[in-house]
């Protein structure tokens, strides 16, 4: 048995066209057959703005840019919001399996409990040919039982027409401290909320040692937590002891050394992948595709 029949196995509840997909995710690009996925995400201009997403590299300006770098490079999958993917899909039909984004927040409104809206939707995803949704939610907000109606039903749906669904849980809200987001016991609960909600591919934040909840502390005393590795381990199998694929955010830009350093780890703790954008598309065509090339070798051992 092929690693990518053993994964796919885990899914026996879903149709064949949404395992179809998800094979489609684990066989495409240089990691095919490895069971491991990297991803270029670029919502960023929509969340942050174009200028704090683009102005390092002005070539990122261009969206063909991206979906260009993603099938150089070799990537899994190529993840954004719909004008962008609208781009990718006219020009680049079938070269490389898209996710769309339906959902996207904006950072022109600041709050504590942020809530995305809805951007796109299921029929556009068809349309475009798309293996897969991509869907945030915000654990922890105000707004969070709105979202999880929202993500019940665009799951539900998207499963009815044979696509996968990424989901990006990311714990925000007026009860959590910046530094308690990407708190062990915080970004555990995330991805489990998310594998409860249905998600085929979690994507989540790379964990800190911080225990955020008090009512957590106690049972963390015993769990392994002193490296990267230990806490991506414990993600991984809170996300039904390993049965839901989890990947990990590449986060704020950072130096490629340490870029590695991370990926090493997250490699080594069982991590699924890493789904990266600023700390790619930010660096010029030559040092992205050096830079994912190596990833790719990392995950590949």
């Amino acid at each position: 048995m092929t690693r990518t029949e053993e994964i796919l196995k885990w899914y026996g509840h879903l149709s064949p066209g949404v395992r179809g997909n998800i094979h489609k995710l684990l066989e495409t690009g240089k990691l095919a057959g490895t069971g491991k996925l990297v991803i270029l995400p670029v919502d960023q201009g929509f969340e942050h703005g174009p200028a704090r997403s683009f102005a390092p590299n002005p070539s990122a300006y261009d969206p063909l840019y991206h979906v260009e770098l993603a099938i150089e490079a070799g990537l899994n999958a190529y993840a954004a919001p719909l004008g962008f993917i609208q781009m990718a899909a006219d020009e680049y039909p079938g070269q490389i399996p898209l996710i769309l984004k339906v959902n996207n927040n904006n950072s022109l409104y600041k709050s504590k409990n942020p809530s995305s809206a809805l951007t796109s939707d299921i029929q556009d995803a068809l349309e475009l040919g798309c293996a897969a949704i991509g869907f945030t939610i915000y654990p922890g907000t105000s707004f969070t039982n709105e979202m999880f109606l929202q993500l019940r039903d665009f799951i539900r749906e998207a499963h009815n027409y044979g696509l996968a669904a990424v989901v990006w849980s990311y714990p925000r809200g007026e009860n959590l401290g910046s530094k308690d987001e990407t708190a062990l016991d915080v970004v555990a609960y995330a991805a489990h909320i998310a594998a409860q909600m249905g998600a085929d591919l979690i994507k989540v934040k790379p964990p800190t040692s911080h225990i955020a909840l008090d009512a957590a502390k106690p049972y963390y005393e015993n769990v392994p937590k002193d490296t990267l590795a230990e806490r991506i381990a414990h993600v991984v199998q809170s996300a039904f002891d390993g049965k839901r694929i989890t990947i990990f955010s590449g986060g704020p830009a950072k130096e490629t050394a340490d870029i590695l350093d991370e990926i090493k780890e997250i490699h080594k703790g069982g991590g699924f992948g890493s789904i990266i954008g600023r700390n790619t598309f930010q660096r010029k065509r030559d040092e992205a595709i050096e830079l994912l090339t190596n990833i790719m070798e990392i995950y590949s051992q």
